[in-house]
């Protein structure tokens, strides 16, 4: 057990490491085959996209957010895949449409 509170703890400080450190943070929308939307913040570090925050807001209306406050719940989690625009299926959104949905 102590191994995986060792792993949590360190994708916590890297995570957060990356939202406290970022100048440059990129805005994406994608649809799910559910109906559902995700709204993700990304950063780059190293070369790749790596998603911050993400947001979902199911067909049902219901919300779920993660970061590195909130890595997972029994909804979901942050991704720890690095993101590529020119291969996944995003949109790039302002980042004001990200906020609303990140904080309402």
């Amino acid at each position: 057990m102590a191994d995986l509170e060792r792993i949590q703890a360190e994708s916590v400080a890297y995570f957060r490491a990356l939202d406290e450190d970022a100048a440059l943070r990129y805005h994406f929308r994608h649809a799910d085959e559910e109906g559902g939307l995700w709204y993700i913040e990304a950063v780059p570090d190293r070369g790749e996209l790596i998603v911050l925050k993400q947001a979902e807001l199911t067909s049902a209306g219901q919300l779920h957010r993660y970061s590195w406050e909130h890595l997972e719940d029994e909804h979901g989690g942050l991704t720890d895949q690095a993101i590529d625009p020119e291969e996944d299926p995003l949109e790039t959104i302002p980042a004001e449409e990200f906020q609303q949905v990140w904080t309402r």
